[in-house]
């Protein structure tokens, strides 16, 4: 793989599985005292934000590239979030303050808040162990199958109760905070498009905040992290409402797999920025001093099958050309003749696009999409030209149901259909011109009389 040519030593810890690799911590240690490791950078999954993965790095001598213990504790169960940041006046969703069991009392509380509501799984994420009650006679039996999913998949079966915002967007801010108490933002990413509750399209900055609306959300995401005494990257993620009324949903304790187009925006390289800090260094620069330019916008292209479901796909990259030009980036660990594991996560890479309007950012990344040669897999470009194209997303009124509301797999079919019809017509016309070419040079060789066989094969022809 490309990121094993690059390192200077790679080391293999275990089989694909990652019950056997990535997520055994006691064989990255074993392999980092033999080495004399100084630092682990956790990238953006598997262990990276896991409290106890941080706490054995830092017990045995070894530099964690993110953010203390404690604070991936504290953030990574949402009902100790939510009373952490309760203290900074950040705005909160209505709901329960801590986890709820009792099945008449919890009735009663989803009453007082009002349907529907949405019950969550307080170790959960990605949409696990969450469930949305239109009404009073399915809440018994959507609280047992939250409870249910949640052990399953977290090992604790704790869950929350909260109103359900119906149509919001999913806005959130990049932290930076280091080991001396500084804390910044470097502003917001735009995240409505997904897809399973996960993200499929971010942007930065919002096309719907003010000015005012941005200061005020960027000033209750140092208060996050304030709350847990950040430092490192992280992001604050907000839910937002068709008012721009914004409330905390979570915080990442790592850095994001958008964490792009926020680079692109402000200059700033975020992973340097982790390693300086881990290092002791000071941020060097305070909130005035930082601002952003232009608009940026990421596609994740996903070997998944958006006219099936967004159902993951594995083969073989039989070809893999990557578009090319200014304010074009490509992030990638893949390359021509590699194939798609099932063990992983099916991103392939990261497209994004930079400008300086957000109207040439898209036109951009439509341009990148149509460059990006891709075959052997199915992909989530298709599906990304689509919402480029689409009017809710140009004009920026778009929310988290951008896929229930617009996008039908028939869509896909119709343009794959179109690009084939406009292929043919292509060739048919290179056809009937090459075809034309051939026809005057035989009439003029016929008219330059060179011989009469030349007379003959051509009346023939």
């Amino acid at each position: 793989a490309l990121h094993v040519r690059y390192a200077d030593e790679a080391v293999c810890i275990g089989p694909p599985a990652s019950t056997e690799s990535y997520l055994r911590i006691d064989k990255i240690i074993d392999v980092c005292k033999k080495l004399d490791v100084d630092a682990i950078h956790p990238g953006y999954g598997f262990l990276s934000e896991n409290s106890e993965f941080a706490k054995t790095v830092t017990e045995n001598g070894i530099i964690f590239i993110g953010p203390s213990p404690e604070a991936i504790s504290v953030m990574g169960s949402k009902l100790a979030a939510k009373a952490a940041v309760g203290k900074y006046d950040v705005p909160l969703v209505p709901g329960t303050e801590e986890a709820i069991t009792d099945i008449p009392a919890a009735k009663k509380i989803a009453k007082e808040i009002g349907y529907p509501i949405l019950i969550k799984a307080s170790a959960g994420g990605g949409g696990k162990g969450m469930r949305i009650v239109e009404q009073e006679a399915d809440f018994e039996e959507q609280m047992d199958r939250a409870v249910s999913e949640a052990k399953s998949a977290f090992g604790d079966g704790a869950v929350f109760i909260e109103k359900f915002i119906g149509s919001p967007k999913h806005i959130e801010f990049q932290i930076l905070g280091d080991q001396h108490g500084n804390i910044v933002h470097l502003f917001d990413r735009e995240c409505s498009v997904q897809r399973r509750h996960q993200k499929v399209i971010e942007e930065a900055p919002s096309a719907v905040l003010t000015e005012e609306k941005r200061k005020a959300m960027g000033e209750a995401a140092i208060g996050v992290a304030k709350a847990c005494n950040y430092y490192g990257a992280g992001t604050v993620e907000f839910i937002v409402d068709e008012k721009l009324n914004f409330y905390f949903l979570e915080m990442n304790t790592r850095l994001q797999v958008e964490h792009p187009v926020t680079e692109e925006i402000t200059g700033v390289d975020l992973v340097k920025e982790q390693i300086r800090i881990a290092e002791g260094e000071a941020l060097g620069y305070t909130q005035e001093e930082l601002s952003f330019t232009g608009h940026a916008i990421e596609l994740r292209v996903y070997a998944e099958d958006p006219a099936n479901n967004f159902l993951p796909d594995i083969g073989t990259l039989k070809t893999y050309n990557r578009p090319q030009g200014p304010g074009v980036r490509v992030d990638d660990g893949f390359e021509q003749g590699m194939d798609i594991p099932i063990h992983y996560d099916p991103m392939i890479a990261k497209l994004v696009t930079f400008a300086d309007t957000r109207e040439l950012a898209i036109k951009r990344m439509l341009r990148a999409i149509e460059e990006y040669d891709i075959s052997g897999i199915e992909t989530t470009m298709g599906f990304g030209k689509f919402v480029f194209n689409h009017e809710a997303f140009i004009s920026g009124k778009f929310d988290t149901k951008f896929v229930d509301k617009y996008f039908e797999p028939s869509v896909l079919e119709g343009e794959n259909k179109k690009e084939e019809l406009e292929i043919a017509g292509v060739l048919s016309a290179m056809m009937v011109k090459e075809s034309k070419k051939a026809n005057e040079q035989g009439a003029q060789q016929v008219k330059s009389g060179t011989s009469n066989w030349r007379k003959r094969a051509w009346r023939n022809s």
